[in-house]
């Protein structure tokens, strides 16, 4: 079971633009915590920060006891923190197996792993993440629906105890949102802490015990997501009414928001 997360006062600047501003919150153990706000938040930024790549400006992000910003960028995923990325890029040149086995080799346990038992724990995970169809195939031919899952099993072999997951469900259809939230929950299933950085509302509010809610930098709400989706600040600067009165209608039994 992965340490508890605590993301206290952070603020991160860019010259005069404050992307991040006195952001508090704590995630537990196991836990599946949303992170929503509208375009231009600091979702992103607020990830970059958990996970190394950004030093704040203010602040601190402790992990088992120890700063993230203390620990060179690299060293992160030794620690137990692992990430997805919103544009997936994955290693063009290199079989979808390969791609998994480069994790394997170089995360958290990867020091503990002879080649072979790498590339042994990359099959595995690709048949948790339902690529072991294509693990032969350049990574380069699969759909964006399969790289998305691609994504998840390269992070999943850093061996994370938390893992970062910037909106692996975009441009997905229904069938496969449905496919990518049954993953997620047999990940966290497994003992990962899962921070989740999601647009689309029906997903989020399905898969998340808690929501945090940023807006301009700031964190405006958090708690449990019916209580959190109830705010008025949250509907006055993400939501909006029309969210309000579809979640009315579909407790009603009308139409599902």
């Amino acid at each position: 079971m992965s340490g508890s997360l605590s993301v206290r006062d952070v603020g991160m600047r860019f010259g005069g633009l404050a992307a991040l501003d006195g952001v508090s919150f704590d995630v537990a153990p196991g836990a599946i915590v949303g992170l929503i706000g509208p375009n231009g938040s600091g979702k992103t930024t607020l990830m970059n920060v958990i996970s190394g790549v950004y030093k704040p400006s203010a602040g601190s992000v402790e992990y088992a006891g120890r700063r993230i910003a203390d620990v060179p960028t690299y060293e992160v995923c030794k620690l137990g923190i692992a990430r997805t990325f919103q544009i997936v890029k994955p290693f063009a040149g290199l079989t979808v197996l390969e791609n998994v086995a480069v994790g394997a080799m170089y995360g958290r346990e990867g020091k503990r792993r002879a080649t072979a038992a790498s590339f042994e724990r990359a099959r595995e995970l690709l048949d948790i993440v339902g690529l072991a169809r294509v693990s032969a195939r350049p990574a380069s031919d699969l759909t964006i629906p399969d790289r998305k899952r691609l994504e998840v099993a390269k992070a999943l072999a850093l061996d994370p105890e938390v893992l970062l997951l910037d909106e692996v469900m975009a441009g997905l259809n229904a069938s496969e949102v449905h496919e990518a939230l049954g993953l997620l929950r047999a990940v966290n299933a497994r003992g990962v802490t899962l921070i989740v950085v999601e647009h689309l509302m029906k997903a989020i509010m399905s898969i998340s015990q808690s929501l945090v809610v940023l807006a301009e930098g700031k964190k405006i709400a958090e708690g449990p997501p019916e209580e959190v989706t109830a705010s008025p600040a949250v509907i006055q600067a993400y939501l909006g009414a029309r969210y309000t009165e579809r979640r009315k209608r579909s407790r009603n039994g009308g139409e599902t928001a």
